[in-house]
């Protein structure tokens, strides 16, 4: 996995045409025919995430470490809980310990994170989906992270869906014509869409909503800073005019209001938070 060995490497340092430089501490203070057995250990309460990566990382270090995972990806730890079992070279767990705890921590933090979203919106139809707004180069980790605490994942990037906001919706009336309501707009993209990709389009006013909700092409509507109450009656107007379609609030939203936007009815709530602010989760890596 080429964000692992870039990982390893910067860790490890590298010169010219990739010659690994080496763990300076490590060398100079551990015999190189040492052997251990250390655990990752849990500090905090929290859900694991990215045990899969332990094996590839210890790859990058040294062939034949035995690694033993006691909680699968998705599991609630408590503190003190073994993650995962390493044996083999001295050297190899501490010089691989950090990166290790780093995929670890980062993943696990957003899963826990996601997790306490989906137990505070629990009892009500509202999924907690994540956002595009992910580490540079972690999206896939980030929102395999977002699943493993219970969330949804909306679009994996620009490629697999299409969401129309304000600036979309100005160009697109240079281009065909500004006295077309938003619902002619939509319908006019989602007839050159293939069946199987989601469109949405993004609202701030209930005026705008009601224009969609009137025969519209979008399959999602995205309810931007909507408040509460807006969101109350978002959901009314949706029920009454186009029931098959999902609405999405987004926006100010977080772990104290959240379950007044999932008590007013909406079907997704997307969350940025849980990708660009999560905690990282505390582990530890202990030798026996």
């Amino acid at each position: 996995m080429a964000l692992i060995r870039m990982s390893v490497r910067e860790d490890l340092g590298h010169a010219s045409y990739g010659t690994v430089q080496g763990d300076k501490t490590a060398e100079l203070a551990i015999p190189q025919e040492l052997t251990s057995t250390a655990r990752i250990v849990a500090r905090k309460p929290g859900i694991i995430s990215g045990t899969y990566l332990l094996a590839p990382i210890l790859r990058e270090y040294q062939v034949g470490m035995a690694l033993t995972i006691h909680t699968p990806d998705g599991t609630l730890l408590k503190p003190g809980d073994t993650v995962a079992t390493i044996a083999g070279g001295t050297r190899t767990i501490l010089s691989a310990e950090r990166v290790m705890l780093n995929f670890l921590g980062h993943l696990s933090g957003i899963a826990t994170l996601t997790r306490r979203y989906v137990d505070t919106v629990a009892g009500t139809r509202a999924q907690i989906c994540d956002t595009r707004k992910t580490t540079p180069a972690y999206r896939n980790l980030d929102k395999y992270a977002v699943l493993c605490g219970g969330g949804t994942n909306h679009r994996l990037g620009l490629h697999d869906g299409v969401m129309l906001k304000d600036n979309h919706l100005a160009a697109l009336r240079d281009r065909l014509g500004h006295d077309l309501t938003i619902a002619q707009l939509t319908t006019h993209i989602r007839k050159a869409l293939d069946a199987n990709i989601t469109l949405w389009l993004e609202v701030d006013t209930l005026a705008q909503l009601r224009d969609e909700l009137h025969g519209g092409g979008a399959n999602i509507i995205l309810l931007d800073n909507f408040t509460p109450a807006q969101t109350r009656d978002a959901v009314t107007l949706r029920n009454s005019l186009a029931p098959q379609k999902l609405l999405e609030s987004s926006g100010g939203i977080t772990l104290d209001n959240i379950r007044a936007f999932a008590e007013a009815g909406v079907d997704r709530i997307s969350i940025g938070a849980l990708t660009h602010s999560a905690p990282v989760l505390d582990l530890s890596l202990e030798l026996a």
